[in-house]
């Protein structure tokens, strides 16, 4: 049943023409101008009536998909016990992002950033038996993460709106059946939402688990990174990309390694000009520290390539759950050995020409150094470096990571050929979780043979309010907003422009005759706004199928807007509203 009309001279809206001055993309300011969100705080908004219309739309394309797949709906607090985080250790690897509080009695609260813990603890208490699985639970709840840098509006707040499922298996091949129903679903679901979406490998992070993948919305305002091939073979978020190393050579007849004078030689440029060399002949070796969630510093040493910079996002994949850090000067100050500009992959964790590391400093390797490639490279003293250093015969690492960054160009890991680099933004994510949580909770059943196993779970996020601002960032001119229709707050915008009162009675009958045929109608009744102001509203707003009762009114003409491809078309009164059905039933 579709709601009475919502007229505009007593509606909670009142538009902006001048973006709010922290604004730094397209969805933030068109969503506080026309009337969507307010700000409260840094990345904490309030939902007009506007707003939680588009958002309550949201939530309910993904309440059916998910229903569909046949998860079953509940809601857990936002307010939990500390103590639930602590079973599983995600109170340090959250450390800042969470939020924590007491209460009068001084027990330690936090406020949820996500709800694995507390769906782990409901399955552990309730099902005893394999018979009981499998079970795919799901709530449309509000976050807290205490952002360092909330930004971009609703697409990086402090607060914000996630459907998160968790399925619940005896088995691993109940848990493939699990994940691909939610994976299924969420195809369903961005289509439904008409957002553009690539599904890649992506890293697990401190979510732990095995099998993990994004659904990424390319856009150039997104904070990741992701490449893909050509051919749609192969796509990664680039902190699950796996170079391809370099080939085995044989380096038995290169010659024994030189050190040799590098005068003003301490960048990787300099040496290249000196020697007549180029950036991948030669070895990168940075310092960087990792800090643990005690702050606890431990120095390591990455060797890549020269050509190469290191990405840290990658880096700190490889060392999770320590965060990376450039190593500072009083870092360095420990360790007079290492003298910037000329440091070498020997003594530092590493064994050269048989010799024992002297700085006890881990050495580690990007990936794409292969078995006997030589280089010139730092000789750990000032203004001295080596020429044909081999690894495998002269000097060896303590392991491999994935440190470099990954160009456009580079091989993808399928041999599907190059990859291209591109922007995105996280919409959807799903994990095969395994038993990390459910064997920190116990949740365990009893199988067919009467013995207990550890239940296998999977989890599966959404970002509501997220995937709203994006569809906004990719629905949108230079006049406003333009809503698809699966999601737009009204089904149609009635104007009434023109001077008497023949205008505003035949817009009254076309906001009548659409409330009868079901559609939900935002009646633009002010009589005192000039038809510019409702025309540039209506714009701004962005309902996408706009009815204007004007001039020819009185003739039984009115005009259909459709404000997804610009066209007007004059209509009869008596035939609008059908031809307006007729036209959305098309698209």
């Amino acid at each position: 049943m579709a709601d009475v009309i919502q007229r505009l001279s007593n509606y909670f809206l009142r538009t902006l023409r001048d973006n709010p001055a922290d604004a730094e993309v397209a969805s933030h300011r068109l969503l506080v101008r026309a009337g969507y969100i307010r700000r409260q705080a840094p990345g904490i908004f309030a939902w007009l009536p506007l707003g939680l219309r588009v958002r309550r739309r949201v939530e309910q394309i993904v309440r059916e998909e998910q229903n569909r797949a046949g998860a079953q709906e509940m809601l857990f607090p936002a307010l939990l016990p500390q103590e639930f985080y602590e079973t599983t250790g995600r109170v340090d690897d959250y450390g800042d992002g969470m939020f924590h509080l007491r209460d009068r009695k001084d027990a330690e609260m936090v406020l949820a950033p996500t709800h694995e813990e507390a769906f782990t603890f409901a399955v552990k208490d309730l099902f005893s038996s394999y018979k009981d699985l499998p079970v795919m639970l799901y709530q449309i709840q509000d976050k807290y993460r205490d952002e360092a840098r909330p930004r971009a509006g609703i697409l990086r707040g402090r607060e914000f709106t996630m459907k998160d499922a968790y399925s619940f298996d005896w088995n691993d091949e109940g848990l493939d059946a699990s994940y691909q129903s939610q994976r299924d679903a969420y195809e369903r679901i961005f289509s439904r939402l008409g957002l553009d979406y690539v599904i890649v490998a992506a890293d697990s992070g401190a979510m732990g688990g095995s099998k993990s993948e994004e659904f990424l919305h390319p856009t150039e305002v997104g904070e990741d990174t992701f490449v893909r091939t050509a051919d749609g073979s192969y796509a990664a978020n680039v902190e699950a990309y796996t170079a391809t190393p370099a080939p085995a050579r044989d380096a038995s007849s290169d010659p024994a390694v030189e050190v040799f004078a590098t005068p003003n030689a301490g960048t990787i440029a300099a040496i290249c000009e000196q020697e007549g060399i180029t950036g991948d002949q030669t070895l990168k070796n940075l310092v960087v520290a990792l800090v643990d969630h005690e702050g606890n510093r431990e120095l390591a040493i990455v060797g890549l390539q020269g050509d190469r910079d290191v990405d840290m996002k990658r880096l700190e994949v490889a060392f999770s759950p320590r965060e990376v850090e450039a190593a500072t000067e009083a870092d360095m100050a420990g360790h007079p050995e290492l003298i910037r500009g000329y440091i070498g992959p020997w003594k530092n964790g590493a064994q050269f020409l048989g010799e024992e590391s002297t700085t006890g400093i881990p050495y580690y390797l990007d990936t794409r150094i292969g078995d006997g490639s030589t280089w010139v490279t730092g000789a750990n003293e000032f203004e001295q470096h080596v020429r044909h250093l081999v690894y495998g015969r002269d000097f060896t690492a303590d392991g491999r990571v994935e440190a470099a960054e990954v160009r456009d160009g580079d091989p993808a890991p399928n041999g599907a050929g190059p990859i291209t680099a591109e922007r995105g933004t996280e919409i959807g994510h799903v994990f095969q979780l395994g038993r990390k949580y459910a064997e920190a909770i116990g949740a365990k059943v009893l199988d067919p043979n009467g013995k207990q196993v550890v239940v296998t779970m999977g989890s599966y996020g959404i970002g509501v309010t997220r995937n709203l601002a994006l569809i906004a960032e990719q629905n949108h001119d230079d006049r406003g907003l333009i809503w698809p229709e699966s999601i737009a707050p009204f089904d149609v915008h009635v104007i009434a422009t023109g001077k008497g009162e023949v205008p505003l009675q035949v817009a009254e009958r076309l906001a009548l005759d659409a409330e009868a045929h079901g559609l939900e109608v935002l009646f633009d009744d002010r009589p005192k706004e000039s038809p510019g102001v409702k025309f540039g509203d209506a714009e701004l707003i962005g309902v996408p199928w706009i009815l204007i009762a004007g001039k020819t009114a009185a003739d039984g003409i009115v005009e259909l807007w459709n404000r997804r491809t610009n066209e007007r078309e004059q209509v009869s009164l008596d035939d609008a509203v059908a031809t307006l059905v007729a036209r959305r039933a098309v698209g």
